[in-house]
């Protein structure tokens, strides 16, 4: 853009000086130069008219003060004008300039007709018209400039808002993809901590049976190992799923695109407990009626609650007892876990989460969960879970 404007200003100017070059003006050496000054002052300051908007214009006025001084006649160099008009509108960075050319646009009219004798003897109707017509030219060429202006600004607006949208969305794909990983880590925490609770009571129970018994039951080994088994690929192959979600990224490695979430629900509950009983543990299911049209992310959280609960179970209810899950829905999911063990008897190293885990997980579908040593002994687990998401908080 500098190289086009300079070569806008320096066309202009040998234009003008061809003009008078071929004209044979019958002048003296000091009106000559006080002509080439103004002429340069006229167009030369064309070349900044974007770089320095406000230093341009001004010299391109101060050549046109100067004409009046200098010469009674129109120059070529005068298209400078309108051109000046424009570029101050367009490029100035003052709200003060930009009016001060508006002004000066207004003006030029009256005083060129004034000034030149081409319009000396015309009727006073002549004159206006032409003052009215210098003028409207040089303000349409503001306008036209100011108008550019405005656009550019609104485009630079524009581009801004864009950029700021996207980086709101990538912002907001961050706080998704963390939000979802912090829920993956949770999940993986009940896989882990429920399976390997099921893996320690199969391996201590065979290993006390291979030392204390007097005869090795191959059978109890074969279950014990079975079961050990089962429940170790099955945590192997959960694990693998949700450390496949937390690798997946898009083409760009921008924002991860998350993958399914592992789909239990209330309908894995019965596969949960007989696994669970299969470690040792005397536990059943009840499942009541309506379960079916209870949402995808509800019956997940109710899941990992009895899977938890289980494992506190299995961890803390201490050898024969017994657990009994029951589920039902009316207005709300309600979830009960009961079992008779040692309730508030049973051994706390503090390490645990599991507690805090299903209290989060009925907090993020708008339930609740209470937890404690039941009055007649051992320990309940109730948890209650809207239906609809118009309950959730």
């Amino acid at each position: 853009m500098a190289l086009v404007d300079l070569v806008l200003a320096t066309g202009l100017w040998f234009f003008t000086a061809i003009g008078y070059a071929v004209s044979g003006l019958d002048v003296g050496a000091g009106e000559m130069l006080a002509l080439f000054v103004v002429a340069c002052l006229q167009t030369l300051p064309l070349a900044w008219r974007r770089t320095r908007p406000e230093l341009g214009f001004g010299l391109v006025v101060l050549g046109h003060v100067g004409q009046l001084v200098a010469a009674d006649s129109p120059m070529p160099s005068n298209l400078s004008a309108p051109l000046a008009a424009f570029a101050v509108a367009a490029h100035a960075r003052h709200d003060g300039i930009r009016r001060l050319g508006l002004g000066v646009a207004a003006i030029s009219g009256p005083l060129a007709v004034w000034d030149w004798s081409t319009y000396d003897g015309a009727s006073s109707l002549a004159l206006v018209i032409m003052s009215v017509f210098f003028s409207a030219l040089a303000i349409v060429c503001w306008l036209w400039g100011d108008l550019t202006r405005k656009r550019r600004e609104l485009v630079a607006r524009l581009r801004e808002q864009n950029d700021a949208l996207r980086r709101d969305r990538d912002q907001r794909a961050r706080i998704a993809a963390q939000d979802e990983r912090t829920r993956i880590a949770r999940e993986m925490h009940d896989v882990v901590a429920h399976s390997l609770s099921v893996v320690v009571v199969q391996a201590d129970g065979a290993a006390y049976a291979a030392e204390h018994g007097a005869d090795f039951d191959r059978e109890q080994a074969h279950a014990a190992l079975t079961t050990i088994g089962t429940t170790a690929r099955e945590a192997l192959a959960e694990t693998r799923h949700l450390v496949g979600v937390l690798r997946t990224t898009d083409d760009e490695g921008e924002a991860p695109r998350l993958a399914y979430a592992p789909t239990e629900g209330l309908a894995d509950l019965p596969d949960l407990v007989e696994r669970v009983a299969a470690s040792g543990i005397d536990a059943s299911v009840e499942l009541g009626t309506g379960l079916h049209a209870v949402r995808r992310e509800v019956g997940l959280a109710a899941y990992r609650i009895v899977q938890e609960s289980l494992t506190n179970v299995i961890k803390h209810a201490g050898p024969g007892a017994r657990a009994r899950v029951r589920v039902n829905a009316d207005d709300r999911l309600h979830v009960e876990v009961r079992d008779d063990g040692r309730g508030a008897a049973a051994p706390d190293d503090g390490h645990g989460h599991g507690l805090i885990g299903m209290r989060e997980r009925a907090a993020s579908v708008g339930g609740s969960v209470e937890a404690g040593p039941s009055p007649g002994g051992g320990y309940l687990v109730t948890a209650t879970l809207p239906l609809r998401p118009q309950e959730t908080t």
